[in-house]
């Protein structure tokens, strides 16, 4: 049985590393947005046989039963590794045998790019991987079984994961993929994404409302501008 693990933190305090630049306000409803586009996106993914949500978040829990998916309600949150293994305890519980864990902050992530997780999948023992675009961090992860191995998400995860596998003997696909691989941490990111056409319907909407869409074509624009004319030519020899 294949399911797929959402989990959500408390938006009310998501995207610390985002401070310098965001408002706590700011950054809640930047995190609201991509909740509101990834379950947009699940809705639309088939080839699963079960949905499952982990949060103590109300925003997400209403979502998710409105969408029927099941809601595993915690009643505290201790790290996102915590929470998704005692999930995938859970989801093995429930008779579920290829469980994978894709966050909300993947705003370019389509319905075929969760199905390529699972399609990835090898028999059991095993492991899917798609790496962050730094290639140092964890965006998605398919254990089969689901508690083959505990998480690290975090710094690092991406090789501590790889680590896992191998010392349980998993067979382990890296999959690569430039929409899983763009997560929303810092303010790079947001201009990477902020200069993309294909944005979701509720991460433009907060762009175009926050003005970072302007700041990151003017930006482009005025370094184009000196890369073309004589005196920034003559400063790069």
């Amino acid at each position: 049985m294949k399911a797929l693990l959402i989990p959500v933190k408390n938006l009310s305090h998501a995207k610390q590393r985002l401070a310098p630049w965001l408002s706590q306000s700011d950054r809640t409803t930047l995190a609201e947005a991509m909740l509101e586009d990834f379950c947009g996106v699940v809705a639309r993914t088939r080839g699963m046989d079960r949905i499952f949500l982990v949060s103590n978040y109300e925003l997400a829990i209403a979502r998710a039963e409105a969408n029927g998916w099941e809601v595993i309600r915690e009643s505290q949150q201790e790290s996102e590794s915590a929470s998704v293994d005692a999930a995938s305890k859970f989801c093995a519980g429930q008779g579920v045998t290829s469980l994978a864990r894709v966050p909300i902050d993947l705003p370019l992530v389509t319905p075929d790019d969760i199905r390529s997780i699972f399609e990835a999948a090898q028999p059991a023992p095993s492991t899917v991987i798609a790496p962050s675009r730094s290639g140092t961090g964890t965006n998605a992860l398919l254990r089969t079984p689901p508690t083959l191995f505990p998480s690290h998400f975090g710094p690092n995860s991406f090789s501590k994961h790889i680590a896992e596998a191998k010392q349980c003997s998993s067979a382990c696909v890296i999959l690569r993929n430039e929409r899983i691989e763009l997560d929303i941490d810092d303010w790079e990111d947001l201009q990477v994404l902020a200069a993309r056409a294909d944005l979701p319907p509720a991460i433009s909407r907060w762009i175009v409302r926050m003005g970072i869409g302007r700041a990151v074509r003017a930006a482009h624009a005025s370094a184009a501008a000196k890369s073309a004319s004589p005196v920034g030519a003559a400063g790069e020899k």
